[in-house]
């Protein structure tokens, strides 16, 4: 469990959670949204106490998301459709009275996200199990923006996705904070960290070791890290 792990989100900001494999990057991000529970402490959303049980809580609460770098087992279902895919977060908000949900109004919800997040494939009932890593990926953003989050918690964004993909997905990050969504990027890739975040929390052995006010200066904000690291 971890002890010692204070911090703050802020709307608006990209906050990175940095530290080595095993640091309990991970972990935390899982307490966060009740898929592992927090033994002490308090999450609080707004000020308040939030008691977080699982995951759907998270999101129909506390408008809380969670984009995992386990794609295959956490994020999709594999075997669904594309649009299943990403109206899965909303598909309270689709279901008629009888808790039926018209693959037409789930196409509609979904299409514009698809668009803007330019996901590949062959139709909206493409199977997501045959698109590519990256596609994969953008189809997980897709649902939590089409759930209307406040924070997103993002997991190992690029792991395993072209570079093109990449700058695609980053761009999208951007623009999402712009429109005042609290962001924590959870990465071992240090020049992303550097790149991206706004402030970045360094993590060891399960506790937060250091904050740093990033300036984008990649030797002095890399010694730092490295300083709360060892």
């Amino acid at each position: 469990g971890g002890r010692d792990i204070s911090f703050t989100l802020h709307r608006g900001e990209i906050l990175g959670l940095y530290g080595l494999v095993g640091a309990g990057r991970t972990e935390l991000a899982r307490s966060l949204i009740g898929i592992d529970r927090v033994t002490a402490g308090d999450v609080l959303v707004d000020g308040k106490k939030a008691r977080i049980r699982n995951v759907k809580q998270a999101l129909v609460r506390h408008r809380i998301g969670y984009v995992s770098e386990n794609r295959k087992e956490e994020g999709l279902i594999q075997i669904l459709p594309l649009h299943s895919n990403v109206s899965i977060t909303i598909w309270r908000t689709l279901q008629n009275w009888v808790g039926w949900i018209s693959t037409r109004a789930e196409k509609k919800a979904v299409e514009p996200f698809v668009e803007r997040l330019d996901i590949k494939a062959p139709s909206l009932n493409t199977i997501v199990a045959s698109l590519s890593g990256g596609n994969q990926q953008k189809v997980s953003l897709a649902k939590w923006l089409a759930a209307g989050v406040d924070v997103l918690i993002i997991d190992e964004p690029t792991v395993g996705i072209d570079v093109r993909t990449k700058a695609n997905l980053h761009e999208l990050i951007w623009e999402l904070v712009q429109r005042g969504l609290g962001i924590v990027l959870i990465s071992s890739d240090m020049p992303e960290m550097i790149r991206r975040a706004d402030r970045i929390l360094v993590m060891r052995r399960g506790r937060i070791t250091g904050e740093i006010a990033n300036d984008h200066d990649y030797e002095k904000t890399s010694e730092q890290i490295m300083g709360f690291i060892h």
